[in-house]
């Protein structure tokens, strides 16, 4: 679409750097469709009463120990215990 959001003139898919955490540039419209699927995977959990939350870090640490071979990792941890272990009150 060569649009800029990325960052760049030219379209990220013809350009690569390998970054300190993700790889990019990444394409904003790819982003905002994860985010999209993302935040409707956590909705489903919670509607199902699994406690759960999306981290950042979870999926760089996952990325940087080679457990997963993508440009961009989110971690979605899950719980189902009586207490949210994700909220001390």
């Amino acid at each position: 679409m060569n649009c800029g959001a990325c960052g760049y003139d030219q379209c990220a898919d013809q350009i690569s750097h390998k970054g300190s955490e993700f790889d990019g540039p990444q394409c904003a419209f790819r982003l905002l469709d994860m985010g999209i699927a993302i935040g409707s995977a956590v909705k489903t959990a919670g509607i199902m009463n699994v406690d759960n939350r999306i981290m950042y870090r979870v999926g760089v640490v996952a990325k940087k120990m080679g457990l997963i071979d993508a440009d961009f990792v989110m971690g979605i941890p899950l719980s189902v215990t009586g207490k949210s272990i994700y909220f001390d009150r």
